[in-house]
């Protein structure tokens, strides 16, 4: 017997040692050790509890330093006021929909002016003592909503980046990537918050996660932030897009056509970005062609693929408009025939066609609108310049 299984043994030996000599009287050793067990574990929980709740408190408040460096950074180049009105209507209205509260209303007398929010959010950065910060916790920020903080920051970060990167404010904010990392744990924390919402989606919907996929997509659209991003989030983008397939494809309740419309543009939004675009097209074939194969066995829909069926045309829905956003710019995201999923697809295709194409002729259709979408990609990608 080695040195540390002769102290764990010895340990284990004396703990019992300990409990029988220590235990009530009117308590057996068993039930002495069970009710020692749960308040340790009770104890546990609460000081688990409190370590999430100081982690969270860090987190905001690097988030709330970083966007304060990046405003000390933008302030020093200029007069930003100047280029926010200086900016278009459509890039005021723009900035004042990411600098809304997330997810909540304002009535008339609380709303502002477009070239006043912008010019009052970035005056609010400005770092003279006692320094205002960007994040404000507002009205709907509440246990609710305990996602709003990192969605705040978030919008509030892509907004400066956006205008550090434009117009005479451009600014070089390199020197900030080795504090990216907070952006990464705030994606990590609003992509756990929509995976566990999806998972269990309730209806009508809020704003508020919409709003949250579009920030997602746009921090990921984001050259520079989505290496950050991808390095520490990918598995958790990965599951959030097959959470968001699976609600789609296992709705079976009345309503389920309102919910799938809202998660399939959802997916329609994350796949704008074409870093996300080949994997979500590459899982939506695959669901596609799994299915195929199940009609190709049977010579009608049978009742316990009624729901499947049904629900497979949002899925024909998202593939026509990813394929179509591909197309236009390009190919983009760099969809191939060497795909797995798309080889398979078009090298069964025209025989499917032919033979689901008497009892199941509306889903040969879109099969078909799916073969020509495919086939456009791959000719933008021939026809590219190398």
């Amino acid at each position: 017997m080695d040195d540390q299984a002769w102290y764990l043994r010895t340990s284990k030996l004396a703990l019992a040692v300990a409990i029988i000599r220590s235990k009530p009287a009117d308590k057996s050793s068993r039930e002495y050790t069970e009710h020692l067990a749960k308040v340790v574990s009770e104890q546990e929980s609460t000081w688990r509890s409190k370590v999430e709740a100081l982690e969270t408190e860090v987190l905001q408040l690097r988030q709330k330093l970083l966007l304060s460096r990046m405003c000390s950074g933008l302030l020093e180049t200029g007069d930003p006021s100047s280029q926010f009105q200086a900016q278009e209507p459509s890039s005021s209205e723009n900035t004042l929909n990411l600098l809304e509260d997330s997810g909540c209303d304002l009535s008339n007398e609380q709303r502002s002016e477009p070239s006043e929010m912008s010019q009052n959010f970035v005056e609010s950065c400005t770092p003279t003592p006692p320094l205002p910060l960007p994040i404000v916790r507002r009205h709907c920020a509440t246990l609710e909503n305990p996602l709003s903080s990192h969605m705040q920051f978030l919008q509030h970060l892509l907004e400066l980046k956006n205008l550090t990167e434009s117009g005479s404010l451009k600014t070089d904010l390199s020197h900030f990537e080795n504090d990216f990392s907070t952006v990464s744990h705030s994606v990590c924390q609003l992509l756990d918050g929509l995976i566990t919402f999806y998972r269990k989606p309730k209806f009508p919907f809020s704003s508020f996660w919409t709003e949250a996929v579009d920030t997602l997509a746009g921090l990921i659209s984001d050259c520079k932030l989505s290496n950050h991003i991808l390095k520490k989030c990918s598995k958790k983008l990965e599951e959030f897009e097959k959470t968001l397939l699976q609600v789609i494809l296992r709705s079976n309740h009345i309503n389920r056509f309102q919910v799938q419309h809202h998660v399939s543009q959802s997916l329609v939004t994350l796949g704008s970005c074409s870093l996300l675009r080949k994997s979500i097209i590459s899982q939506l074939l695959s669901e596609v062609n799994s299915f195929t194969d199940i009609l190709g066995t049977i010579n009608q829909v049978q009742a316990s693929y009624v729901t499947h069926y049904e629900n497979i045309f949002s899925l024909f829905w998202v593939l026509e408009q990813l394929l179509q956003k591909e197309t236009q710019e390009g190919n983009t995201s760099g969809i191939g025939p060497e795909d797995q999923e798309i080889q398979k697809f078009l090298q069964k295709h025209d025989e499917t066609i032919f033979q689901l194409s008497d009892a199941f002729p509306l889903f040969t259709f879109y099969l078909w609108r799916l073969g020509i979408l495919l086939n456009s990609v791959e000719t933008v990608e021939n026809n590219s310049p190398p």
